[in-house]
């Protein structure tokens, strides 16, 4: 259905339904006018890296379809909890998106008192893209595979350690959940960033790290840490001789990072679905995908109210998790 087709429909219902028809309206008019100014991408993470390039390639993509300037306008900090709460308070028409990824949901599950909710707060529109983890050691911990992971963790008295980019985060989470899926005793040692967490590991002084592909891909390549297993349904296709975690005998361990755009709760179903057709168009071009490749991930489209399941899934995951293992964020 097209905006003047829905339009016209909702005019007609005005006509036969009298005052209820006021209850469709404001929305088919928000989106028939849509957008009538710049929108604002608003992306939790300082400028450069992996993750703002993703951002800044949608922008330009949006905003050549939009007609309208599409300003991204980086609010860091707080774990990303700064922009989510900005964009959740912000008018719901459309102007304002938010870009998010897994942190979005494992932050927040953290906090003692949660500052939003992933998915009452906000109107899922897209996912762009996701892709695994990689379960990585350093050279010379002599584990091959996960179970020897467990059997080493449990052979000694302080257990193994593990380094994550800060608490709350998709490392740090995803090593508890294999902490309490497999009994492993691991010790859990945060850092502030992927890049000092991987300065140690490659030191010695950490003994394994669930990372992100980008983060550790280059040191898989050269041998400097030992690759055991991804987190993926799939085997990765530059790893074609590394199992699953699946295959390597854990179940249900299926954790993956992931990228998307979210716009404040009560954001008019007509506006988020043609934002949903458009950001699932770009995530399909070469420009994002080679984007998505570059961060070890891949295109990954969804509807709006498939996302929405997505989130309330991991949403309750990731706080089963952060309270079985008692972990708060400050």
């Amino acid at each position: 259905m097209t905006r003047r087709q829905f339009l016209r429909q909702a005019l007609a219902a005005s006509a036969l339904c009298g005052p209820f028809a006021a209850l469709v309206l404001p929305g088919a008019a928000l989106a028939q006018n849509y957008p009538n100014r710049p929108v604002t991408l608003v992306v939790p993470f300082a400028p450069g890296g992996g993750t703002d390039s993703i951002a800044r390639e949608m922008a330009v993509g949006l905003s050549q379809r939009l007609g309208k300037p599409v300003v991204v306008d980086n609010r860091g900090g707080a774990g990303g909890a700064i922009a989510a709460k900005q964009v959740a308070s912000s008018p719901a028409d459309g102007h304002t998106l938010l870009f998010v990824t897994s942190t979005f949901v494992t932050h927040v599950a953290a906090e003692p008192k949660p500052s939003y909710d992933a998915v009452k707060d906000f109107a899922p529109v897209a996912m762009i893209g996701r892709g695994p983890l990689m379960v990585v050691t350093r050279k010379g911990l002599g584990t091959a595979t996960l179970e020897q992971i467990v059997a080493a963790s449990k052979a000694r008295p302080e257990g193994l350690s593990y380094c994550s980019s800060g608490v709350g985060g998709i490392n740090h989470m995803a090593g508890e959940l294999f902490a309490q899926k497999t009994g492993a005793v691991l010790s859990h040692v945060p850092y502030k960033g992927s890049g000092p967490a991987t300065l140690d590991l490659l030191a010695g002084r950490i003994d394994v790290f669930f990372s992100t592909v980008p983060t550790i891909q280059q040191y898989v390549k050269s041998g400097q840490v030992d690759l055991v297993a991804v987190t993926d349904t799939k085997r990765m296709a530059g790893y074609p001789n590394t199992p699953t975690a699946a295959e390597a005998g854990l179940k249900d361990f299926n954790i993956s990072t992931w990228w998307g755009i979210v716009a404040p709760a009560g954001t008019p179903e007509p506006i988020v679905a043609r934002l949903n057709g458009y950001i699932n168009e770009i995530s399909a071009s070469e420009a994002i995908k080679k984007r998505l490749t570059n961060e070890g991930a891949e295109t990954y489209s969804m509807t709006s109210a498939q996302f929405k399941a997505a989130l309330g899934q991991e949403t309750a995951l990731w706080r089963g998790v952060a309270k079985a293992a008692n972990i708060k964020t400050n």
